[in-house]
């Protein structure tokens, strides 16, 4: 059996999916922030996310059909869980049902790295694309409001999430 080494080839969970360091995608979503695109298969999509001094992070929002896993590789993030904010050092593991309200950004003054993967997979590295796009200017948030469905994304408003990210 081979191992399926292209990232965006994968589109079955019935082959081994190895992604080679090298060979994977990285999307700049923000000034601060990169995502390392990994996988993207029907049971899973998984990134790496790294986040500089302060990178906003994931505003908030809520899936409604995949949970969202979290491992800490690198730093401390906080998370918007609910009504209630996290902190995740390194090493620690978070999953995020769906229908949950959540975001995430590192801690003050720190740089991060995290796993992230949600299950079932649903194609969605080109949202990260997309996040990508509006960020160099070449897309509006209104078109990424827009595939909220598609890539089962919705945005909420925090009140909880606004305060924390204000009081930094």
């Amino acid at each position: 059996m081979s191992a399926n080494t292209s990232n965006t080839a994968a589109t079955t969970g019935e082959v081994p999916v190895l992604v080679r360091t090298r060979d994977a995608e990285i999307i700049q979503d923000g000034p601060t922030s990169l995502i390392t695109l990994l996988a993207d298969t029907p049971g899973l999509t998984a990134n790496l996310a790294t986040f500089r001094k302060g990178s906003p992070g994931a505003p908030a929002h809520f899936h409604t059909r995949a949970s969202e896993m979290f491992h800490v590789t690198e730093g401390t993030m906080r998370i918007l869980l609910g009504e209630e904010i996290v902190t995740l050092e390194t090493g620690d593991f978070l999953l995020v049902p769906p229908n949950t309200t959540h975001a995430f950004a590192p801690a003050p003054d720190t740089e991060a790295k995290m796993l992230v993967v949600f299950t079932p997979g649903m194609d969605r590295f080109d949202y990260y694309r997309l996040l990508e796009r509006v960020h160099r200017g070449e897309a509006d948030f209104a078109e990424l409001r827009a595939t909220s469905e598609r890539f089962d994304n919705h945005y909420v408003d925090s009140p909880v999430w606004r305060e924390a990210i204000a009081g930094k």
